[in-house]
């Protein structure tokens, strides 16, 4: 069994997750799942303050991005300073939040207390109307295999949501998908997972966001 330690020798697939830039709901952690705001002006900062990180990094192939506003906004700040167009795969966006969209936790917590405790606990739970952990990690898998299928051994740049970017470390790690529970993903962070045959993974950076001012 391949375990971490080793030192595989195969050329991987590199996938380094960059999180969107912030919205108008983000400096209040309001639940914005398919809400499809542009970004701030300050999440503009971010995403160039992160474009410029990655332009003097590992050299990126390819540019994939969530669907939604903000991230599409993020992609293409950062595929322009590295000279790439941005693919956008539908399966990156973000969980549906449902009836709990625009709200912070304590809002929810206050007028749904005992759906709001079983969603913190279990990742089968959904919002009103919305999308559990499960349900979105389905997709972002379908997501994932076509990255490794499509860009084998390149770098591929995925820009994305806190929910399928956990999604993606959970898997690459092989715990359970209520390890989302125990990640903090701050805005505009760079994440690298490299992936190598036979389903191995290594994580080689979360939540850095030491380009940020």
């Amino acid at each position: 069994m391949t375990l971490g330690w080793d030192d595989p020798t195969d050329n991987p697939t590199t996938t380094i997750l960059l999180r969107h830039g912030d919205t108008r709901l983000s400096p209040e952690h309001r639940f914005s799942g398919l809400c499809d705001l542009p970004l701030s002006a300050s999440g503009t900062r971010q995403a160039r303050a992160a474009a410029c990180r990655l332009a003097t990094g590992t050299p990126i192939d390819v540019v994939v991005s969530s669907p939604l506003q903000r991230a599409v906004d993020t992609a293409a700040i950062v595929a322009g300073e590295l000279g790439l167009t941005a693919l956008v795969d539908e399966d990156l966006r973000e969980t549906d939040f449902g009836g709990w969209e625009g709200l912070t936790l304590a809002e929810i917590q206050q007028r749904w207390p005992a759906v709001a405790a079983a969603w913190r606990r279990d990742p089968e739970q959904a919002p009103p109307g919305g999308e559990s952990f499960c349900d979105t990690a389905r997709r972002v898998n379908r997501a994932c295999d076509r990255l490794l299928r499509d860009h084998t051994g390149k770098t591929v740049l995925v820009v994305s949501h806190i929910t399928p970017m956990k999604i993606l470390l959970c898997r690459a790690l092989g715990v359970p998908i209520d390890t989302v529970y125990r990640l903090y993903l701050g805005s505009a962070c760079i994440n690298e997972i490299r992936w190598h045959g036979r389903g191995f993974a290594t994580v080689h950076r979360v939540n850095d966001t030491s380009h940020l001012p």
